[in-house]
């Protein structure tokens, strides 16, 4: 009876150093407090822009942005439209003929330029809106230009053809290099020695040209979730401060994801992030 008792006391005591449950993820709000999935798709459903800000190659972001798109279709139908960062603007009429049916896969994959997790994290989000008849915007600036302006700043985009133009955010393109995202890409670049006054130009033209192809295609009374990474929408800025200029006046809900070795409260670091931030425990394994 005594070895029964001191076994079970031995087995009580060494699973005292096991979680009760291991979440893949703790949503909170901006304050740091813990709040349930349901509170933050209120929100979202009634939002006209939701921008889910993720992290590239964490799997729970890509899940938790298709569940949340399927969220979504089921309140608002065809008037939710899809928008994302991966696809380029000059890619549209090829999307665009896939959503329609005139491409096969094989085909349509062969000729879009595709990010490497393309068959894992974004194929999901793109077949949900083929099979969902619905559209899906290819909203960011041809890498090649980005390119460019990182070499060579806005000047160079003067030299565009009219035609090219068509695919970036109109010139001249406002820029501040004191919004928070700049600076600090600027001041982290700054520590190295090598930094690149370009470059924080280069990440505005990405957010201006997916904040312009925002605009182009917004309805009122449709609403737009914009997939990207955390970067571009994180505190508000990026994407969201041009789109302030562009269209003003809407309801922007921002989702982020972000990564800390433990998620049973928010760092300090991520608090006000966004409007809801899933956090992800480091350990959780990537797509690449």
């Amino acid at each position: 009876m005594k070895i029964k008792i001191i076994i079970l006391v031995t087995a009580s005591l060494f699973m005292m150093g096991f979680k009760a449950d291991k979440p893949a993820y703790r949503l909170f709000n901006p304050e740091g407090k813990e709040v349930k999935y349901s509170k933050m798709l209120k929100e979202v459903l009634d939002a006209d822009i939701v921008f889910f800000g993720e992290l590239h190659n964490n799997p729970i972001a890509h899940w938790l942005e298709l569940e949340i798109t399927k969220e979504l279709y089921n309140a608002k139908g065809d008037s939710l439209v899809l928008a994302a960062e991966m696809f380029e603007r000059d890619d549209q009429l090829i999307i665009d003929e896939f959503l329609t049916g005139s491409y096969e896969a094989d085909k349509f994959e062969a000729e879009v330029k595709l990010w490497k997790n393309y068959k894992t994290d974004y194929k999901p989000l793109m077949t949900f809106a083929k099979d969902s008849g619905l559209y899906f915007i290819a909203s960011n600036v041809p890498r090649r230009y980005a390119s460019m302006v990182s070499k060579k700043g806005f000047e160079v985009l003067d030299s565009l053809t009219d035609m090219a133009k068509q695919y970036i955010a109109p010139l001249p393109l406002e820029y501040d290099p004191e919004v928070k995202g700049y600076k600090d890409m600027l001041d982290m670049m700054g520590m190295g020695g090598h930094a690149n006054e370009n470059l924080p130009k280069a990440q505005a033209l990405k957010d201006a040209t997916m904040a312009w192809s925002i605009k182009e295609y917004y309805v009122p009374g449709n609403t737009v979730i914009h997939y990207n990474g955390s970067y571009h929408s994180k505190n508000f800025e990026g994407i969201i401060w041009y789109l302030n200029k562009y269209l003003p006046g809407l309801k922007i809900v921002t989702l982020e994801t972000v990564s800390q070795k433990n998620i049973e409260e928010l760092e300090a670091e991520n608090l006000g992030v966004a409007s809801f931030i899933f956090a992800v425990p480091e350990s959780m394994t990537k797509t690449y």
